[in-house]
């Protein structure tokens, strides 16, 4: 097929860009006008390098044209609410419009495990395909907020158009670049390491699996209703397991200190009980120090994989330590 791929020059686009050319379709790889690409990618006739914004409907002409299918990594990680707005919700309305005139029916979205509600969910429990979404993302955070609303936007042009869709939710995507993160915890120094909650378990998903999974769902189709699939890989690592791993591939000799589960709930709920009283909420706090937020950092809840492996057949080639291992190789991003 002819698959565009948004967000391509991303850090997981182009794991997915490649991925969907070793199955044989030819890819429009879309990056934001001034980004670089691998130059691999301007010698191979199977991909096309499109330039434009989403945010911007002026430079989005014929970019849907002649495309089977899309592949919609594009998101706003970072900025403030009317940021992330932009370059989420916005872009996606934009893209919508161009598949409806170009006549594509088949789309594959990139979400995220920050949809789901964790504060009020027991610990331990199961997030799942079916589990509930987040009941108060304004409190959350921007990110969680805008992926939902950029989830409710596809569901309902894929329903209304009779679209085949697939909504792909990935854990926490890691990779060469992309291995320190703030759920297991944060350095002091170069001599102390905080791991917060070390018992709890990180959902991760190596970048090469979670590219093969989009290539999957790609051929796959999905329906109308929307297909939503879970991504992890096998055998997940808690905060301590895989922080201890990332100091020994990292050469580092830091001390880690442990902060557990209960004692981070009491910190957020005095913190806010404090933020309250003596400021009516209007205190920013660190996101550690917010019920909601560290609820869905730290919490200890478990997770799976087991819808995507038998819907599209998903298997997870590498596990997570020989993710890091692989990265660690690679002497790049392994620096605090």
């Amino acid at each position: 097929m002819k698959v565009l791929v948004t967000g391509a020059g991303g850090f997981l686009g182009r794991y997915v860009v490649s991925a969907l050319v070793a199955r044989g379709h030819t890819v429009r790889a879309m990056v934001r006008p001034g980004s670089s690409v691998p130059e691999d990618w301007l010698e191979q006739s199977s991909i096309e390098v499109y330039r434009g914004d989403l945010r911007s409907r002026e430079s989005l002409q014929n970019l849907c044209i002649g495309m089977d299918c899309v592949a919609h990594l594009a998101a706003a990680k970072s900025g403030d609410f009317y940021d992330q707005l932009g370059g989420t919700v916005i872009a996606t309305e934009n893209l919508i419009d161009r598949m409806h005139e170009a006549r594509v029916n088949r789309i594959v979205l990139i979400s995220s495990f920050s949809v789901y509600e964790y504060l009020r969910r027991p610990a331990r429990s199961r997030i799942a395909e079916d589990s509930p979404l987040a009941q108060d993302p304004e409190v959350r955070d921007e990110y969680c907020r805008t992926k939902l609303l950029q989830e409710q936007l596809v569901r309902r042009a894929a329903a209304a158009n009779e679209w085949s869709l697939v909504v792909l939710r990935p854990g926490v995507i890691f990779g060469r670049d992309n291995l320190w993160n703030g759920r297991v915890g944060f350095p002091v120094n170069d001599r102390w390491w905080v791991c917060t909650a070390p018992f709890s378990t990180v959902p991760l998903c190596y970048v090469e699996n979670c590219a093969e999974a989009v290539a999957l769902a790609v051929d796959h189709g999905g329906s109308p209703d929307g297909l939503t699939l879970n991504l992890v890989d096998d055998d997940l690592p808690t905060h301590w397991a895989y922080l201890k791993q990332f100091r020994e591939e990292a050469g580092q000799g830091a001390r880690i200190v442990p902060v557990p589960w209960a004692l981070l709930r009491v910190m957020a709920g005095t913190a806010s009980l404090f933020n309250r009283v003596f400021f009516r909420g209007s205190a920013k706090l660190p996101g550690l120090l917010v019920s909601s937020r560290l609820h869905a950092r730290c919490k200890p809840m478990r997770f799976g994989n087991a819808v995507a492996i038998q819907e599209i057949n998903w298997t997870t080639k590498r596990s997570w330590d020989n993710g890091l291992q692989r990265s660690a190789n690679s002497g790049i991003g392994l620096s605090l």
